[in-house]
């Protein structure tokens, strides 16, 4: 089954990106913190814990009276949601029949009491699941969301929960002058790449450090002349003042070689960085020379091989920061 187009895009509410499971009404069997784990769900047979068989997911216990389970889940990157997967790997026997995922948006650190009396808007109306699947369900919903609900009919297990969307900061709580333009949290987006064989380059523009090199993006071998590249569009139009190209991770699969190239919408592109050699294992910062205003980065890299992390540090223009406001108010 070939997966959505907007599965792609990224996990607001993974585990990697500091999202958290805040609330639920019952983790009998498995804990609900397993529900958004970036890692693929594992199974052992015949391992049991004082909770019975050891499942990696989120598991209630069977009901004896009316009523449904819940999760509340705070998402790492609030923005709008394109598409959820509730995943039921491995659940067989004991996955829910049908399942409702709604959405909040809530300002500030609420508490789950508080989370509890919001208004939910409900994205997958009580939609059927099957058991070892991944259910992929669109969303067709605008709005910036922050937290979002699974609610399981009646009970059962899920692995995972994938909230696929795109990332919409607050200006609120962004400095226009000081900032890293193709951050991902903030609303940078991968729009193009020439290979992603083992990773996805949404990893270069994730928000912290990468752990392992899995974290990172990487690329086939080439056995060819060419050379791969990806294109970022930044959060909004901005001057690039630094850049990070990070291959911490990456030792003999390290590109050998960098360039960065900018553009404004669709016009012409311009030089940020002239190729530069690059070390394995280690976090590069260069100093642009003034430059235009950007809005799209090109990142190429000699001849393949893998980077951790890609940093734009700069300023939003008068432009940029308008479009950014605008963008939080539309959603």
């Amino acid at each position: 089954m070939t997966p959505p187009s907007w599965a792609t895009l990224p996990d607001l509410a993974s585990r990697r990106f500091a999202g958290a499971v805040v609330w639920s009404n019952d983790e009998t069997f498995a804990p609900r913190e397993n529900l958004i784990l970036a890692a693929e769900p594992q199974y052992r047979p015949a391992t049991f814990s004082h909770r019975g068989q050891v499942f990696d997911g989120w598991e209630t216990r069977r009901r004896r009276e009316p009523g449904d389970d819940h999760a509340i889940v705070r998402l790492g990157l609030p923005g709008v949601v394109r598409g959820v997967i509730v995943d039921t790997t491995h659940f067989t026997g004991n996955y829910p029949p049908a399942c409702t995922v709604s959405a909040c948006a809530v300002s500030g650190y609420p508490s789950p009491d508080e989370l509890l009396a919001e208004d939910w808007t409900v994205l997958v109306d009580h939609c059927a699941l099957r058991g070892d699947t991944r259910n992929a369900y669109d969303v067709d919903n605008t709005r910036r969301f922050t937290h979002v609900r699974l609610t399981l009919h009646p009970d059962g297990g899920v692995a995972r929960l994938r909230v696929h969307g795109d990332p919409v900061a607050d200006p609120a709580l962004v400095d226009p002058n000081g900032l890293d333009l193709a951050a991902l949290g903030l609303g940078g987006r991968i729009v193009a790449c020439s290979n992603m064989f083992y990773s996805t380059p949404n990893n270069l523009i994730s928000p912290g450090p990468a752990s392992v090199m899995g974290e990172g993006w990487e690329t086939a071998r080439r056995r060819d002349t060419d050379n791969d590249w990806v294109i970022v569009r930044l959060a909004a139009e901005g001057v690039i003042r630094f850049a990070e190209l990070d291959t911490t991770h990456f030792t003999g699969n390290a590109p050998g070689w960098a360039t960065l190239s900018g553009r404004a919408g669709a016009g012409e592109w311009f030089t940020l960085l002239d190729r530069t050699r690059l070390q394995p294992d280690t976090r590069h910062r260069f100093a642009l020379r003034e430059t235009e205003p950007t809005t799209h980065v090109r990142l190429d890299i000699y001849p393949d091989g893998g980077m951790a992390r890609l940093r734009l540090h700069g300023a939003l223009t008068p432009v940029g920061e308008a479009e950014f406001h605008r963008v939080f108010a539309e959603s």
